[in-house]
């Protein structure tokens, strides 16, 4: 066999033994064994790119508050600090392997990070991967943590980050619908309860009304998401902090607020945050909610857009493709129906989160890793839901005026409009006419001397019918989360918590 056709490998020794690593792998061997024992998702931590920065974020406030406080050299601080940032940067995801289901509580997450970062430190150090006598990536990159506290941190910290985009993709749908509210503003429809007919309103008060939802969506998700700010760094194992400085918890919240530019706090009890994932729960509700609504407004569009001949077919969604492999012409609303499919799997993420928030014992909740994972699918797909709703749907919609019109004129809900003037009894015998024969109420009214045809034309206007007002924002965004360098005035300061 050809010298280049062999693999190239190093040894690296646990207290299990010893195992062949790849020579170009920057993890190691704590690494290895998760590979070996969790090959069940198929999908590494990188596939969510936030966390591994978020973790890379962690490592490097460790590195410099150990620094600081004496408990790492300013060689090694450095070399981790410098690792750290190239991560942060972009660099070296592909390393980061293990599977995002994992025994451990994320153990195997956290020494994954642990070896690569330290792999990269020692290469710019001019030294060989895996030459952990010069700088080990437990005693060193792990220094004054544990996957206890680093793990939860990190995946709040991740998830602060996420969030961001999430919010910024809600907000441009939001503002996608709300332009729509601006177009069809003086075009007339009939309202539906129960899926019979109601009252008159128009489309622009009907799409207004989901830019109002997911304008409330983002205040509960934004509302929610200072949860994630407190951490429990400093903890290590169970709370207590043994085998960290008393003063590096301190200085890592210092350092990692910084970097992240999230306004972090410590918790008051490290024991009990430790062990409590309450945080989680209540934000993956929101994520919930947020995920209910839209689907809520994609079963709206779909029904709005049905037919188009035998449906209501009173708008119409762009056709983004063939909708059948026998009937031609056939175009289906598949746009509204892949973000309903990724509401339904929200939701299930949702209960997986309560279960394993429920299923914590004792010190510590061993089911993080299904919990992370939950939340930042969820995120992730609602994100790209919300992208392709927009982009490839609700800026494309028309509305089919012509028919509108005429089912508003035909419309028995347009007296409920004139029982102020002709009264209860008179304006349900009149519907009642109006249906089995097919004529215009206006018509009848003016017909049975109820009312002369000015007084029916000015209380049947558009303007009256609809109670048409101008679109306007009458629930503020709230705005995000602050960075750390900018002050929450909605929030009470660390000493009157």
């Amino acid at each position: 066999m050809a010298p280049d056709a062999v693999t190239r490998t190093r040894t690296e020794t646990d207290s299990l033994g010893s195992l062949e690593i790849p020579a170009d792998a920057y993890w190691g061997i704590h690494t290895a064994r998760a590979l070996e024992n969790f090959p069940i998702s198929k999908r590494p931590i990188s596939v969510y790119p936030d966390l591994v920065v978020a973790l890379a974020m962690v490592k490097q406030a460790s590195a410099r508050a150990n620094r600081e406080i004496g408990a790492l050299g300013p060689e090694s601080a450095d070399l981790i600090d410098r690792a750290c940032q190239r991560v942060i940067d972009g660099e070296f995801h592909d390393q980061f392997v293990v599977g995002v289901i994992q025994g451990g509580a994320g153990t195997s997450t956290n020494m994954n990070a642990n070896e690569v970062i330290t792999n990269i430190a020692l290469e710019l150090a001019g030294r060989q991967k895996g030459d952990y006598a010069f700088l080990s990536p437990i005693d060193d990159t792990n220094r004054s943590q544990s996957t206890n506290d680093v793990y939860p941190t990190a995946i709040k910290v991740g998830l602060s980050l996420t969030l961001r985009s999430l919010l910024e993709e809600l907000n441009l749908l939001r503002m996608a619908f709300l332009d729509k509210a601006v177009e069809f503003h003086d075009v007339l429809k009939v309202g539906r309860t129960q899926l019979q007919d109601a009252v008159p309103m128009t489309l622009g008060q009907e799409f207004n009304g989901f830019a109002t939802t997911l304008r409330e969506d983002y205040n509960r998700l934004t509302e929610n998401a200072y949860l994630l700010f407190e951490i429990n760094m400093g903890a290590t194992a169970i709370g207590t902090g043994i085998t960290a400085h008393p003063d590096y918890a301190a200085e890592v919240l210092r350092h990692l607020r910084a970097i992240s530019g999230l306004d972090l706090e410590t918790a008051v009890d490290l024991v009990e945050s430790t062990s409590d994932t309450g945080a989680f729960m209540s934000f993956s509700s929101s994520l919930k909610r947020n995920a209910i609504k839209l689907s809520k407004i994609c079963n709206d569009l779909r029904l709005l857009s049905s037919g188009p001949q035998a449906g209501f077919g009173e708008i119409n969604l762009p056709p983004r493709q063939a909708g059948s492999s026998i009937m031609p012409g056939k175009v289906n609303p598949v746009i509204p129906e892949v973000v309903n499919q990724v509401a339904f799997s929200v939701v299930g993420a949702d209960m997986t989160v309560t279960m394993a928030v429920e299923a914590g014992q004792l010190q510590l909740n061993a089911f993080e890793p299904v919990i992370a994972h939950s939340i930042f699918q969820s995120i992730t797909w609602m994100r790209q839901a919300m992208w392709t709703l927009r982009v490839n749907c609700v800026e494309g919609i028309t509305a089919n005026r012509e028919r509108l019109g005429g089912m508003v004129g035909s419309s028995v809900g347009v007296i409920t409009a004139l029982t102020p003037f002709i009264g209860y009894a008179a304006a349900a015998a009149l519907a009642k006419t109006a249906l089995l024969t097919g004529h215009n109420v206006a018509d009848l009214v003016v017909e049975g001397g109820l009312m002369t045809r000015e007084e029916v034309t000015k209380q049947l206007s558009p303007a009256r019918l609809s109670g048409l007002e101008a679109i306007t924002a009458a629930i503020p965004l709230v705005p995000p989360p602050p960075r750390a360098d900018q002050p929450r005035t909605d929030q009470p300061s660390p000493d009157q918590r």
